[in-house]
Protein backbone atom coordinates (compact mmCIF):
# COMPACT_ATOMS: atom_id res chain seq x y z
CA UNK A 1 0.00 0.00 0.00
CA UNK A 2 0.93 3.45 -0.55
CA UNK A 3 1.10 5.82 1.71
CA UNK A 4 -0.34 9.59 1.09
CA UNK A 5 0.71 12.19 3.89
CA UNK A 6 0.35 16.01 4.43
CA UNK A 7 1.28 18.68 6.84
CA UNK A 8 -1.54 21.74 6.37
CA UNK A 9 -0.20 25.14 7.49
CA UNK A 10 -2.44 28.36 8.18
CA UNK A 11 0.01 31.36 6.63
CA UNK A 12 -2.04 34.04 8.29
CA UNK A 13 -1.49 32.58 11.99
CA UNK A 14 1.41 31.03 11.12
CA UNK A 15 0.43 27.57 12.75
CA UNK A 16 -1.29 24.43 12.08
CA UNK A 17 -4.41 23.99 9.85
CA UNK A 18 -6.03 22.03 12.74
CA UNK A 19 -9.20 19.91 11.78
CA UNK A 20 -8.70 20.98 7.50
CA UNK A 21 -11.08 18.09 6.31
CA UNK A 22 -8.74 16.45 3.26
CA UNK A 23 -10.15 14.08 1.01
CA UNK A 24 -8.42 11.59 -1.76
CA UNK A 25 -10.17 10.81 -5.40
CA UNK A 26 -9.44 8.88 -8.18
CA UNK A 27 -10.41 11.16 -11.31
CA UNK A 28 -11.35 8.77 -13.85
CA UNK A 29 -14.29 7.90 -11.64
CA UNK A 30 -14.42 10.20 -8.75
CA UNK A 31 -14.33 7.40 -6.32
CA UNK A 32 -13.28 9.07 -3.18
CA UNK A 33 -10.32 6.94 -1.40
CA UNK A 34 -9.96 8.45 1.56
CA UNK A 35 -11.85 11.69 3.74
CA UNK A 36 -9.50 12.65 6.46
CA UNK A 37 -9.61 15.52 9.13
CA UNK A 38 -5.70 17.35 10.29
CA UNK A 39 -4.82 16.71 13.47
CA UNK A 40 -3.62 19.17 15.97
CA UNK A 41 -0.53 19.55 13.96
CA UNK A 42 -2.68 20.00 10.76
CA UNK A 43 -1.12 16.34 9.06
CA UNK A 44 -2.86 13.65 7.93
CA UNK A 45 -1.12 10.29 6.88
CA UNK A 46 -3.26 7.52 5.04
CA UNK A 47 -2.75 4.44 3.34
CA UNK A 48 -4.39 3.46 -0.06
CA UNK A 49 -4.24 1.15 -2.74
CA UNK A 50 -3.43 2.89 -6.07
CA UNK A 51 -2.59 1.94 -9.33
CA UNK A 52 0.29 3.46 -11.29
CA UNK A 53 -0.90 5.09 -13.78
CA UNK A 54 -3.91 6.73 -12.74
CA UNK A 55 -4.47 10.42 -11.97
CA UNK A 56 -5.62 11.44 -7.83
CA UNK A 57 -6.48 14.34 -6.66
CA UNK A 58 -5.72 15.44 -3.00
CA UNK A 59 -9.01 18.09 -2.24
CA UNK A 60 -8.12 20.49 0.85
CA UNK A 61 -11.31 22.23 1.86
CA UNK A 62 -10.03 25.47 2.58
CA UNK A 63 -13.46 27.57 2.51
CA UNK A 64 -14.83 25.72 5.38
CA UNK A 65 -11.61 25.54 7.13
CA UNK A 66 -11.30 29.54 7.10
CA UNK A 67 -14.75 29.98 7.71
CA UNK A 68 -14.81 29.04 11.37
CA UNK A 69 -11.69 31.06 11.89
CA UNK A 70 -12.07 34.12 13.74
CA UNK A 71 -8.52 35.75 12.92
CA UNK A 72 -9.63 36.79 9.35
CA UNK A 73 -9.92 40.10 7.81
CA UNK A 74 -13.52 40.98 7.55
CA UNK A 75 -13.16 41.45 3.78
CA UNK A 76 -15.65 38.96 2.61
CA UNK A 77 -13.26 38.76 -0.19
CA UNK A 78 -12.54 34.39 -0.26
CA UNK A 79 -12.81 33.20 -3.63
CA UNK A 80 -11.00 29.95 -3.42
CA UNK A 81 -13.22 26.89 -2.36
CA UNK A 82 -10.31 24.43 -2.01
CA UNK A 83 -6.73 23.81 -3.23
CA UNK A 84 -6.91 20.48 -5.30
CA UNK A 85 -3.27 18.90 -5.86
CA UNK A 86 -3.89 16.70 -9.28
CA UNK A 87 -0.74 13.96 -8.98
CA UNK A 88 -0.13 10.53 -9.87
CA UNK A 89 1.47 7.68 -7.34
CA UNK A 90 4.16 5.52 -9.96
CA UNK A 91 5.26 3.41 -6.87
CA UNK A 92 2.19 1.36 -5.25
CA UNK A 93 4.52 0.83 -2.21
CA UNK A 94 5.65 4.63 -2.25
CA UNK A 95 4.98 7.23 0.38
CA UNK A 96 3.87 10.54 -0.82
CA UNK A 97 3.83 13.58 1.37
CA UNK A 98 2.36 16.76 -0.10
CA UNK A 99 3.02 19.45 2.38
CA UNK A 100 0.73 22.70 1.69
CA UNK A 101 0.36 26.21 3.49
CA UNK A 102 -2.81 28.11 2.87
CA UNK A 103 -4.48 31.50 3.32
CA UNK A 104 -8.01 32.19 2.03
CA UNK A 105 -6.29 33.84 -0.95
CA UNK A 106 -3.58 31.90 -2.17
CA UNK A 107 -1.56 28.87 -0.91
CA UNK A 108 1.59 27.12 -1.93
CA UNK A 109 1.57 23.40 -2.68
CA UNK A 110 5.44 21.39 -2.86
CA UNK A 111 6.24 17.40 -2.97
CA UNK A 112 8.48 16.04 0.25
CA UNK A 113 9.67 12.71 -1.18
CA UNK A 114 12.10 10.51 -3.40
CA UNK A 115 12.04 10.30 -7.15
CA UNK A 116 10.56 6.74 -7.76
CA UNK A 117 13.36 4.29 -10.10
Amino acid sequence: MATISSHVLDSVVGDHARAIAIDCIRVSDRHTLFSSIANEEGRISEQVEIEPDTEYELVFHTAAYFANRSKLPSDGGQILNSVVVRLQMPDPQGKYHIPVMISPHSYNIWWSGVNPQ
